[in-house]
């Protein structure tokens, strides 16, 4: 959530950065939150006069009834019955600006940083590293979902049976394929200073909001209604709201964490070939990681992240290639935002398998998550994070990228986790 004091004094640039995501209707939405921010604060001045006013008036009835002056105690009673009336309505005024000042600041996205281009979607975005070698598969290559049904290691059909369709089912060396690439993942993040914890996965109202999936993805998260919570879309949401609330000191930084989850998305709306398989479901697993850092460091963290994430498919051996999103696709919360996609040989297409983001301070203003800097003052940290991998697309990859006529190769990286270097 942007800071109020920052719209302020940076109209312009609010403005701008919105025009860079083609929000629409900027320019009025601004100037509410500019009115409602006035009126709230206006009202603030005038309760804090009224109750000062209030408790001078009350030491002053005191003093009358000392000195015996009982006729001028009782006058002030009745004016300062008045002044509680007054506190009273403004108070009920201020909350009212004081939600509608919110309500305002929620439907605003982050601004994005410098180096972010303006765009409408992902034809938009910049293409800045690729690596690795395609491989030629020849004619018979099949798509994963084709090599999960040869080999039975996925079976999609019984997990819409048991669930509905986007929920699949892993089965033998499918799944322990599956597990193997958590643990690698996990192994590879805690390796390189990433502390693991195991989180909920369901959270409250506040945790989602606090991350920004509230009110923002309302409609494509999973809501358990009796308990009101909210099944997680990835481990963001819970490892981010650790800190939430928190004043962190200089000394903490740099914070990493990473963590293993699945993943729930309702993805309404997705439909046609391109989401068939493992391409885009409604159940998944994800090994995330996440940073709280100092604002002067975020983006060199970004960097570590994405080099991070870079050494992870280099291992793996799979051709993949490094987006920065335009304005028109990044994500609500984040200000800058590199994707990495996959290339699948057998479907000819390039795949969405990670991304790292640094969110600045819009996470932390939300989850009043500061720290007190050099000179003792608080100051709101900055928050990252990135997905290291998201397995559906990961192992859509492998199966395909790794087809040979004899069966399914396991990337050498994965054979001491798997136990077999072979799906046939």
């Amino acid at each position: 959530m942007l800071q109020v004091q920052f719209i302020r004094d940076h109209k312009e640039t609010v403005l701008e950065g919105l025009a860079k995501r083609n929000f629409a209707n900027a320019e009025e939405i601004i100037k509410q939150v500019l009115t409602a921010d006035e009126n709230r604060r206006k009202t603030q001045v005038e309760l804090d006069n009224t109750l000062a006013e209030s408790n001078k008036i009350s030491k002053e009835i005191g003093g009358f009834f000392k000195s015996g002056e009982v006729q001028k105690a009782n006058l002030l009673k009745e004016k300062t019955g008045q002044l509680k009336e007054k506190s009273k309505e403004l108070a009920e005024s201020l909350n009212v600006f004081a939600d509608e000042l919110q309500g305002l600041l929620y439907q605003i996205p982050n601004i994005p940083h410098a180096s972010v281009k303006a765009g409408t979607s992902e034809e938009d975005n910049e293409k800045i590293f690729s690596e690795g070698i395609i491989p030629n598969l020849g004619e018979n290559a099949l798509p994963h979902w084709e090599l999960a049904k040869k080999y039975d290691i996925i079976d999609f059909e019984l997990g819409t049976k048991i669930t509905g369709a986007g929920f699949p089912v892993y089965k033998g060396k499918g799944a322990r394929l599956q597990r193997a690439l958590i643990n690698y993942f996990l192994d590879k993040n805690t390796k390189a200073g990433y502390q693991e914890v195991q989180v909920p996965h369901l959270v409250n109202e506040a945790s989602a909001t606090a991350t920004g999936q509230l009110p923002d993805k309302d409609g494509q998260m999973y809501h358990a209604n009796v308990d009101d919570l909210y099944l997680i879309p990835t481990a963001e949401v819970p490892i981010t709201n650790i800190f939430r609330g928190n004043l962190m000191q200089e000394a903490d930084f740099p914070i990493k964490y990473t963590g293993y989850t699945p993943c729930f998305r309702r993805e309404a709306g997705s439909y046609g070939a391109h989401v068939r398989g493992l391409n885009r479901v409604h159940q998944f697993d994800k090994v995330e990681i996440v940073r709280v850092e100092h604002p002067n460091n975020s983006y060199q963290a970004l960097n570590g992240m994405v080099e991070h994430i870079k050494d992870i498919l280099r291992e793996l051996k799979l051709p993949y290639r490094i987006l920065r999103l335009c304005g028109g696709d990044t994500g609500f919360t984040s200000a800058l935002t590199f994707d990495f996609e996959l290339f699948s040989t057998a479907q000819d297409r390039w795949l969405e398998i990670s991304s790292a983001s640094n969110f600045e301070t819009f996470q932390a203003n939300r989850l009043k998550l500061r720290f007190k800097n050099k000179e003792g003052k608080s100051e709101l940290a900055h928050t990252l994070n990135g997905s290291s991998l998201a397995l559906p697309r990961v192992l859509a990859g492998i199966l395909e990228n790794y087809q040979t006529e004899e069966g399914i190769k396991i990337p050498e990286v994965l054979v001491p986790y798997c136990g077999f270097d072979m799906i046939d």
